[in-house]
């Protein structure tokens, strides 16, 4: 059964509901279909998944890799936060949705996996377990994955089959709601969250890293994945309009050639760190930048960082993503352009801001108030009991 926001049944009563059931009843395990690796970068999954983990037995199945032994298997691995990742391994030539098909069942009999909540992030995850019984089925649709470079053709497809199955749709913005909403009796909304204590370091007193402490200031700062949704063009503009700016790009280079990326003077890319080390990066930069290209593969997404920036007490200027500026365009604390000369202009109004106000600082928290991963968890939690 599915139930929708306009249902008198909040989230509170289906939780006392749910205690209230025969243990045997209760699944026990929570299983993970992800298309992102576990030591990627941190991000929704993990976030999510960890929090899970405090209730649940819960395996990440990750995509299959390519092995040279002759027949197909699984590798499992441990987490420092109980979870279990499950790594498929395919022989090249093989029929890899099948042999993954054939490799999970037997998984999930040996682990004693019995109609566990199967969560998916991506679609083409359901042909290998579509067989699977379930006690509820999430599809956490954080980007239109159709629109990112490479995707599957039969991607779209795919979605529309898992849609049937599930019992819930969760959405990573607005923008993504509104596009999905239709196609699902039980859509919800869950923009992106924050946690807001990791960031605030940031604010106080943090010793630099080494290969950040050196460069001049003002140093202007982004970190996260940087592919075919950022806009190449407007950094080394930008950069060309304010040659005494720092840039420093942090994150890993994916699905674009790293030789297309800018190169000046003043704009480094010091390349991806862990999530523990951000915050001493972030207490370095004066703004934090958001140059998102504007094109089909940023239509719909709702930035992590944003609020992540936000919290460690950054000015934020950002290209016109829709979801940041209906969220955070008001709000005086983001600032948004589309253009380099707009962009540089904006930057330097958020360079004058005194990002040691109280006032300021106040503005901020109030904003980021109810963007908790622990609530927004919270309320995932609540509707998937109420389809339990």
């Amino acid at each position: 059964m599915k139930y929708t926001e306009s249902e008198d049944l909040t989230v509170g009563g289906a939780v006392r509901a749910f205690d209230m059931l025969d243990a045997s009843r209760r699944p026990r395990d929570f299983v993970c279909f992800s298309h992102l690796r576990w030591g990627f970068v941190q991000q929704r999954p993990q976030h999510l998944m960890t929090r899970f983990a405090r209730e649940y037995r819960l395996f990440f199945v990750e995509e299959p890799v390519p092995t040279d032994a002759a027949a197909p298997s699984i590798d499992t691995y441990g987490t420092d936060v109980g979870i279990t990742l499950v790594v498929p391994r395919i022989p090249q030539g093989m029929d890899a949705e099948a042999a993954q098909r054939s490799l999970l069942e037997r998984f999930f009999a040996e682990r004693g996996i019995e109609r566990p909540i199967l969560w998916y992030y991506t679609p083409m995850s359901l042909a290998v377990s579509d067989h699977l019984p379930a006690a509820a089925v999430v599809y956490d649709c954080m980007d239109e994955l159709s629109a990112f470079r490479g995707a599957p053709p039969d991607l779209i497809d795919r979605e529309r089959a898992l849609m049937r199955r599930a019992d819930l749709v969760f959405t990573g913005g607005v923008s993504l709601y509104e596009a999905k909403r239709d196609l699902h009796g039980s859509v919800h909304a869950f923009p992106s969250s924050v946690d807001v204590a990791h960031f605030a370091r940031a604010r106080g007193a943090v010793d630099e890293p080494e290969d950040q402490a050196g460069l001049p200031r003002p140093r202007l700062g982004f970190f996260g994945v940087i592919d075919e949704r950022f806009d190449i063009d407007l950094l080394a503009a930008a950069a060309a309009l304010r040659p005494q700016w720092q840039f420093v790009m942090l994150g890993p280079v994916v699905k674009i050639d790293p030789a297309t990326l800018p190169r000046a003077a003043n704009i480094h890319y010091p390349g991806m760190r862990g999530y523990a080390d951000l915050p001493r990066y972030l207490s370095g930069w004066d703004v934090a930048v958001m140059p998102f290209a504007m094109n089909e593969s940023t239509r719909f997404i709702s930035p992590t960082k944003t609020p992540e920036f936000l919290a460690s007490g950054r000015p934020v200027v950002s290209t016109p993503v829709r979801d940041v500026v209906r969220t955070y365009g008001h709000t005086g604390l983001v600032h948004i352009a589309a253009t380099p000369d707009a962009f540089v202009a904006a930057c330097g109004k958020a360079l004058a801001v005194d990002r040691t106000s109280p006032e300021w600082l106040a503005r901020v928290d109030a904003v980021l108030r109810d963007m908790s991963w622990d609530s927004t968890w919270g309320r995932m939690k609540g509707l998937i009991e109420c389809v339990i």
